[in-house]
């Protein structure tokens, strides 16, 4: 099973920022983890934490991670489609590929921060909109990226030459990631459009995300999409005091529920390069 870290959390001294960063990402480096995402939120949302808990901007931190790395994978977990212009989200992507050598991810969601749009005046339009403008998004991706330069028509989006140059180092593209657990789009999206999907590690024994993995399958077979060639990502919590043989025990459950990818994250601190030497240690025992 892959392991990823989400950062949820930084250090409450800017000082201390780049140098922990540094350590963090040389040690997911040298750990073997899959990749490294960054939150894409501008307010700090964990829900065990204050508003004014310090949160740094996703592709700002990505493009920093991508200087002091050479081997690990990069992404945000996940943009909010309103926050950035479909083709400037996607041409921030392909240059954070092109400088990490071929690393990046592009993670999509509709978007749902009530109280960070009116805080920092960010659009949040209806959820039928939002969504309509992450199908968009999708869509123009797959074209920027094929070098297709042609006038795009969308629901909500309408670009007269969507040129992309230099083109992404990744072949055939960046993958994709879409997060959330919507059964009519979300998911319908994800068995259209991406090569990953990220839920959510509901306590009840598994129910949730095997029946949401069933309704992905049956998106796919509308669709006439290999299910089993998407990628199934967890976001799940370390737990205080976690041994890597607890952590390896409940890989091998979410294994179990039909999980790929675990996407570890933390509540109320950030990460050190112990928490990663530990998941690493889970993925060996």
């Amino acid at each position: 099973m892959d392991v990823s870290i989400s950062i949820t959390a930084y250090p409450a001294g800017a000082g201390a920022a780049p140098d922990d960063l540094t350590a963090l990402g040389r040690a997911a480096d040298e750990c073997g983890l899959h990749t490294v995402w960054a939150t894409d939120h501008l307010i700090q949302a964990d829900p065990t934490a204050s508003p004014t808990d310090p949160m740094l901007e996703a592709y700002s931190v990505l493009s920093f991670l991508a200087a002091v790395t050479g081997r690990v994978r990069l992404g945000a977990m996940v943009s909010p489609v309103t926050f950035r212009p479909p083709a400037m989200l996607i041409k921030i992507v392909t240059t954070l590929d092109v400088l990490s050598g071929g690393r990046a991810w592009l993670g999509l969601g509709a978007g749902y921060q009530q109280e960070e749009a009116a805080a920092l005046g960010l659009r949040l339009p209806p959820a039928g909109v939002r969504f309509e403008e992450l199908e968009d998004t999708l869509r123009l991706a797959d074209r920027m990226w094929r070098g297709d330069p042609a006038a795009f028509h969308g629901s909500r989006t309408d670009l007269e030459r969507p040129l992309c140059h230099p083109p992404p180092v990744s072949r055939p593209r960046p993958p994709i990631l879409v997060g959330g657990m919507g059964e009519r789009h979300t998911l319908r999206l994800v068995a259209e459009h991406a090569d990953a999907c990220n839920l959510f590690d509901i306590p009840d024994g598994g129910a949730t995300i095997r029946r949401k993995l069933a309704v992905l399958r049956r998106h796919c077979e509308t669709a006439g999409r290999d299910y089993d060639e998407i990628i199934k990502t967890v976001s799940t919590a370390l737990a205080d005091g976690e041994s890597a043989g607890e952590f390896a025990a409940r890989c091998a459950t979410l294994r179990s529920y039909g999980i790929d990818h675990v996407v570890v994250i933390t509540r109320g601190r950030p990460f050190t390069p112990a928490d990663v030497e530990l998941l690493a240690a889970g993925t060996r025992v």
